[in-house]
């Protein structure tokens, strides 16, 4: 169990430092809502993105981006309108993935934009 959450600590860190060299502000990470948590809350050319971060070390089973599951999705939704209303947001939002797969001694980071539209209840 360690092991996966090192790997998803420096899946994240990995993210955080893609997405500021991108130009990306981030708001918070690790932010909890109801015991769940966004990854990464960012702001780029006034859209608020929400990035959810994937790391696998192997993509042998499935990738990364494919182990986001509707459920998960209506999770993201439902926090990101929690996080929107307490901070009193008023951009338009986002929601993007990133995967980190390892592949040797590196990472590659793949950075899927408007990953996912917010799903009607």
């Amino acid at each position: 169990m360690a092991e996966h959450n090192d790997l998803g600590r420096l899946g994240e860190d990995l993210a955080e430092k893609y997405l500021l060299n991108k130009g990306y502000q981030i708001l918070d990470r690790n932010w909890i809502w109801q015991k769940k948590e966004l990854d990464i809350v960012t702001i780029k050319d006034d859209i608020l993105v929400v990035v959810e971060v994937k790391s696998r070390s192997t993509a042998y089973f499935e990738h990364p981006a494919d182990a986001i599951t509707l459920s998960k999705i209506k999770f993201l939704v439902r926090a990101t309108q929690a996080y929107v209303d307490l901070k009193e947001i008023k951009q338009e939002v986002r929601f993007d993935v990133i995967s980190v797969l390892k592949n040797g001694n590196t990472y590659d980071i793949e950075h899927i934009e408007d990953a996912f539209i917010a799903p009607v209840d």
